[in-house]
């Protein structure tokens, strides 16, 4: 049956929408399970896998293999959850979400990533920073227009756990870490480690740089967007470089600051946001007799154009009595004039 057959207009939107998220619900897993499968393969059955690969060649920002694995681990983990997802999704925002925020990204993602773990264990170190280069590219696209278009919503818990936080979580391994890595080795910045002792040290101030650089970024979004992913991960691969030893003075002594300033600051800046918002919800007045009255800002914005329309429209005492009512004053009172003057 050909398909201009079926009675379906293929042109409409909502179709174009439903065939895309039925395209996503088989590349998706299928791309995290060769990514997977790859990774697995190249880190336990291959030798050297990745973790003798990177033992090969130190450089003054390598990290720990074990930590870096644990890294993965949750990246596959929060990928694991985007997919069931993907399956089980019935808000129509969600599904847009899935679609056109995320798209063929990760799917393209997982297939890059795979193909850099078959780079590394062949020490194909140029390959490698390329495929790094265009995996950073395709995450931040993803996360960009995660951002604009589909922002993260406390009405949807489970797109912020499944999607924004998974997406984020995967493109900060490689621009934080891999990427410079893979780069360095690419320079020939690495040294001998049957040398380690006389020259772990040989190019401490461009690993000074590099980690200085990425903890700098990483500290910003913290800061301004109280972004939970982003302390976690930071913090976390700025422990996993700074317990490979050994460890040039100034990346140890950075990386050890950052892993105390990343936490810090998410604390407070939650803090500060916190504070903020319970100080601005009121204003405090002076009523009668010296004793604080507080209102909301809200109403005192209603009292007072109350109380200016109020006046424009007597041109008299009861505009300004009204006014100040609204203001949360009172007007004039009655004075019993006898009693006053006995």
């Amino acid at each position: 049956m050909m398909e201009s057959d079926i009675p379906i207009d293929w042109d409409h939107p909502a179709v174009k929408d439903y065939l895309s998220l039925i395209r996503l619900q088989v590349l998706t897993p299928l791309s995290l399970l060769i990514n997977m499968a790859t990774v697995i393969v190249c880190t336990i059955i291959v030798n050297p896998g990745i973790p003798g690969v990177t033992k090969s060649y130190p450089t003054s920002i390598s990290p720990r293999p074990a930590l870096i694995a644990i890294y993965v681990i949750a990246i596959y983990a929060g990928q694991i959850g985007y997919c069931v997802l993907l399956v089980l999704a019935r808000k129509a925002e969600t599904k847009r979400t899935l679609t056109k925020g995320v798209g063929l990204s990760l799917v393209l993602a997982n297939w890059v990533m795979a193909g850099w773990a078959i780079a590394w264990v062949m020490q194909a170190f140029l390959t490698s920073t390329i495929l790094l280069g265009v995996l950073i590219v395709l995450l931040l696209y993803a996360n960009m227009n995660l951002l604009v278009y589909h922002a993260p919503t406390g009405a949807r818990p489970f797109d912020i756990a499944l999607i924004h936080a998974p997406l984020r979580f995967f493109l900060i391994l490689p621009a934080s870490l891999l990427f410079p890595y893979s780069l360095f080795i690419t320079l020939g910045l690495s040294y001998d480690p049957a040398h380690a002792g006389t020259q772990y040290d040989g190019h401490a101030m461009a690993g000074f740089d590099v980690v200085l650089g990425t903890n700098l970024l990483g500290l910003l979004v913290i800061v301004l967007r109280r972004d939970i992913v982003w302390a976690v991960a930071a913090t976390w691969i700025s422990i996993s470089v700074f317990s490979a030893r050994p460890k040039p003075a100034p990346v140890y002594i950075t990386e050890i600051l950052f892993t105390v300033l990343h936490p810090l600051a998410l604390v407070c800046s939650l803090i500060w946001v916190w504070l903020r918002r319970r100080g601005s919800g009121r204003i405090a007045l002076r009523g009668e007799e010296g004793q604080r009255v507080e209102v909301p800002a809200e109403a005192d914005s209603d009292g007072a154009v109350s109380g200016a329309n109020g006046g424009h429209a007597n041109r008299g005492v009861n505009g300004k009595a009204d006014g100040n009512r609204g203001r949360g004053e009172e007007g004039p009172r009655e004075v019993d004039v006898d009693g006053v003057w006995g």
